[in-house]
């Protein structure tokens, strides 16, 4: 019998759970070097040693690294269990009911270091909660994406569904970049004298609204009504060595692996550029973070109908090419005869199309990619191409933030900023490389 089309309302419910998974990942990508290593006007206190290790890596590089490792080699078993799951429930939905609650925990907990001050305690606490972050999260993403080629049956349900999916993601970027202006309503509301239990009770908060978001999808969606879901039985190791057999997922992954890290670059940077290179206050992130998500809605149908039109990759090649140009610009941030505000909205607004594009179409490209296996194979894997995808996706983001921490160590205070203007040089040459790999790509066109 064939799976019923995902009315709208479900398809609202389903970018809820994006929301959610956006709005805590996001918090750890902008608030944690922020947070633990801020600048000196930022009112906070370092909370680890700026230590180098072998002369080259920072502490917090290291412990960045070390959570997205034991992540990255737990997302391939999360993926097989789902793939080859026979619950009643369905495939997917099982798995994310049970991640929400130790997601919200973990990365609430990631900000509450046990000693207020510079200390390896707190590196060795931040690397335990890191870890359980990342599992929480990944036994909730891998499955909720394998539903989108479940969900929706056709290309053009499929940009529809990753379209709102990439609203849910760009919302949660923006609740995430507001946690500075929900502290300073905590300190005004609270009269909390210490700036950094402000943010934390700010995060606490976000947390929770996140783990609620993430619930919607799987209270409300019927998986066995509107999937089209068969367990697979291949073990592990020969559904990751299928996966890697797609000549077009090999130059599909690099390219998502190069722009996530220069994505990261830009959250992790965002109110460092804002602060130190423009001298506007901290306040103005999450101001800045909204501008760019409502700009980029303009966007969105704008590319569904191109997409349809000429395909997906023209575009992604245009924004890849586009987003290099911005990174340019960063290195010149502050330096440019323009005042501060205008230089930094003019940034943004550039940042908004291919913000919209590189979220609406990667999805919808892997799930073409791996209903195409399905088809060529007879197994049904997308669990384990979601999987390999959010792997590089975890490495990309981890070495974006760990080369960003070690950068700092060049510069990231007013006065002395050089090596928060490098990381607009490495950004560019990131989003070169997507767009040189992904022009290797071969586009099947649909009529």
């Amino acid at each position: 019998m064939p799976a019923v089309q995902l009315p709208i309302s479900k398809q609202l419910a389903y970018a809820c759970g994006m929301i959610g998974w956006s709005i805590m990942t996001n918090i750890i990508i902008v608030m944690l070097p922020y947070f633990y290593l801020p600048p000196s006007s930022a009112g906070l206190i370092p909370l680890v040693p700026q230590l180098l290790v072998f002369g080259v890596f920072n502490i917090m590089s290291l412990i960045a690294a070390s959570g997205r490792f034991v992540d990255a080699l737990f997302d391939p078993f999360i993926a097989s269990m789902s793939d080859k799951s026979e619950n009643k429930q369905g495939r997917r939905i099982p798995f994310m009911k049970w991640a929400v609650i130790p997601a919200v925990l973990f990365c609430s907990l990631t900000f509450y270091p046990p000693v207020r001050g510079e200390s390896i305690s707190n590196a060795v606490w931040l690397t335990f909660m890191l870890i359980g972050f990342f599992m929480g999260v990944t036994s909730y993403i891998i499955p909720y994406n394998a539903l989108l080629p479940e969900l929706a049956h056709t290309s053009a349900q499929k940009v529809k569904l990753s379209s709102l999916q990439q609203f849910g993601f760009v919302v949660g970027i923006v609740i995430s970049a507001l946690v500075n202006n929900f502290a300073d309503l905590v300190q005004r509301t609270l009269h909390t004298p210490n700036r950094d239990a402000a943010v934390q009770y700010a995060i606490l908060g976000l947390c929770v609204f996140a783990g609620l978001a993430m619930l919607v999808p799987v209270l409300t969606i019927d998986e066995k009504k509107y999937s089209r879901s068969v367990p697979t039985h291949l073990p592990l190791l020969s559904a990751i060595r299928l996966t890697f057999s797609s000549r077009n997922f090999k130059y599909y992954l690099i390219s998502d692996f190069s722009y996530y890290m220069a994505l990261s670059i830009i959250s992790s940077g965002l109110l460092f550029f804002v602060t130190v290179l423009l001298h506007l206050p901290e306040s103005m992130g999450g101001v800045l973070m909204g501008a760019m998500v409502l700009f980029s809605l303009v966007f969105y149908p704008l590319i569904n109908y191109l997409s349809k039109k000429i395909g997906k990759k023209p575009i992604m090649l245009f924004s890849f090419g586009l987003l290099s140009l911005i990174f340019v610009a960063i290195f010149f941030l502050g330096k440019l005869p323009l005042s501060p505000t205008a230089q930094v909205y003019i940034l943004v607004l550039s940042t908004s199309f291919p913000l919209a594009s590189l979220g609406i179409l990667p999805n919808a490209i892997l799930a073409e990619i791996a209903e195409n296996d399905a088809k060529e194979t007879g197994e049904n894997s997308e669990g384990m191409f979601f999987a390999v995808k959010y792997l590089f996706v975890k490495l990309g983001q981890t070495l974006g933030i760990a080369l960003f921490a070690f950068l700092t160590v060049y510069g990231k205070d007013p006065g002395h900023d050089y090596g928060l203007r490098l990381n607009g040089i490495c950004g560019c040459v990131l989003c070169l490389l997507a767009l040189i790999f992904f022009s290797r790509f071969r586009e099947r066109r649909v009529n």
